[in-house]
């Protein structure tokens, strides 16, 4: 008795350091968005003085920030930039490595087992190697522009992509391919009927994981579409003057509205983001 009391405390005791853990791990995580949303309200020169302080009544500007940075970035003309390309992207993504992913799960052979090993070596080539041979070869193929970036979006996100629905279409019984085929599907009518629709765990956390990247990416839209088409990330960078000077208020004001699209979709989906990668984990 006494040894099952020592053994219950001590387990106790483990979950309570666990717990100190994540809370402080929580308040980590948490607190650079929380500086982020107290500076936004901010005069610009407070910011940089007293960066750590809450607003009151001598630094609170209201909604000052907030409307004088979407006016000097054309913060609505980025949005709908950014909405765009990330929305056709993430389109492309899971609906084309959804059924790579099946063919590679369901045809054994040697072509399949290639295919799947360059995925998944994809995965760790750096985006640096290949940034200056992508953007030439984009120049000369016409694709610098809101529409050409979507292809070159899924070549880079096809890896981890293909990779989570392989580990997560081995859960799904074949058997149920061979009772849509016996009634009459063909492989294209068993695969969006039967299977894709099985696979909404796995398509949504495919989905919010590329767009977190996609809505937040600064580089390949820099590289490739420029201020042309100026993105979120590209019109922010528009809040930086001369000798190093940079409208921190309005900066905070439009990281604040940048962050927001993606903590709402991720707050309403998050389950699956859980389900889709413990399930393709445990069966892959």
């Amino acid at each position: 008795m006494e040894n099952t009391m020592i053994r219950r405390k001590t387990k106790n005791s483990g979950n309570y350091i666990i717990f100190a853990l994540l809370v402080v791990l929580s308040i980590l995580f948490v607190l650079p968005l929380l500086i982020i949303l107290i500076n936004s309200f901010k005069g610009q020169f407070i910011i940089s003085q007293r960066p750590f302080e809450l607003p009151n009544s001598e630094t609170f500007v209201g909604l000052s920030n907030y409307t004088d940075g979407m006016e000097k970035v054309g913060f609505l003309s980025a949005f709908g930039w950014s909405a765009y390309i990330t929305f056709f992207s993430v389109i492309v993504i899971v609906l084309f490595t959804a059924m790579t992913g099946w063919y590679i799960t369901r045809v054994h052979s040697k072509i399949s087992s290639g295919v799947y090993y360059l995925f998944a070596f994809s995965m760790i080539v750096p985006f640096q190697m290949v940034m200056f041979t992508m953007t030439k070869f984009a120049n000369m193929l016409h694709l610098d522009n809101p529409i050409g970036i979507v292809p070159i979006y899924l070549g880079f996100g096809a890896g981890l992509s293909t990779f989570l629905y392989c580990g997560f279409i081995k859960s799904i019984p074949i058997e149920i391919e061979e009772a849509a085929i016996i009634d009459g599907c063909g492989p294209i009518q068993a695969f969006f009927k039967i299977i894709f629709p099985l696979l909404k765990p796995i398509a949504i956390t495919v989905a919010i994981l590329n767009i977190m990247w996609i809505w937040n990416d600064y580089l390949l839209p820099v590289l490739l579409i420029g201020s042309d088409y100026k993105t979120i990330p590209i019109a922010i960078q528009y809040l930086k003057g001369g000798y190093g000077s940079i409208d921190m208020g309005a900066m905070m004001a439009m990281l604040v509205l940048a962050i927001i699209p993606v903590i709402v979709f991720y707050m309403f989906c998050q389950k699956y983001i859980i389900e889709g990668v413990v399930a393709g984990a445990v069966k892959g």
